[in-house]
């Protein structure tokens, strides 16, 4: 099977797989990452290929939505990918980012690093800032039923992952916690220009919510 045929494939496998997913975390999401992975990948030294593979499989299963069981994902991956006869370096190698990609409080060493992972991992975080970003940062708190913003409430900076994962503090907190520290977490030349813009865009969101929610427009 040619690699074309294998992008083909694992596409119609992720569509049909999220066509109930979230609304954050969907077809649509993993669509961008992708189209946002090959737009960083023409500036870096990496194989396309993986760069695709991962991109397309890196919220196959995410653990957010199994009960934290972050071995679901890998193992989906690994058992399509295998059912394709995809070369084993390739799997091990998708397999690897898919453990790795997430940010899980931002605190958590990575156990495995490569090109490939740096592109997708620029991707995926180039979706959850910006004006997708705050939408689906929305989208998700509304999904877990969380307030919108409570100003007794302060974002905690220094979560463990077990925290992070376990928070269930209002949607504008996350913005501190996570969104707004993500540009300089970018590993890319490509990533960091690109999450410049997305990231002035942010603040300037958030100023004119705190003037709304103060009676100051």
């Amino acid at each position: 099977m040619s690699q074309k045929e294998i992008i083909n494939k694992t596409k119609d496998f992720v569509k049909e797989t999220l066509s109930d997913a979230e609304g954050g975390h969907d077809w649509f999401h993993t669509l961008r990452v992708y189209n946002n992975a090959l737009l960083v990948a023409k500036s870096e030294p990496v194989d396309t290929f993986i760069v695709s593979l991962g991109s397309l499989l890196h919220d196959i299963a995410d653990s957010k939505f199994h009960n934290g069981d972050e071995t679901v994902g890998p193992k989906v991956a690994r058992e399509f990918l295998f059912n394709l006869n995809a070369d084993s370096v390739i799997i091990e190698h998708v397999v690897n980012i898919i453990e790795n990609i997430s940010f899980k409080g931002g605190n958590e060493a990575q156990k495995f690093k490569s090109p490939e992972l740096d592109v997708i991992q620029d991707a995926d975080r180039l979706d959850a800032i910006g004006a997708i970003g705050i939408a689906r940062c929305f989208n998700y708190g509304g999904f877990k039923n969380r307030a919108l913003y409570n100003p007794d409430i302060e974002p905690n900076l220094n979560m463990t992952k077990a925290e992070y994962k376990a928070s269930n503090a209002p949607t504008i907190n996350h913005f501190y916690e996570k969104l707004l520290l993500l540009k300089d977490l970018m590993n890319t030349i490509t990533g960091k220009r690109l999450a410049e813009n997305r990231h002035a865009f942010m603040e300037e969101y958030l100023n004119q919510f705190y003037n709304e929610w103060n009676g100051k427009l």
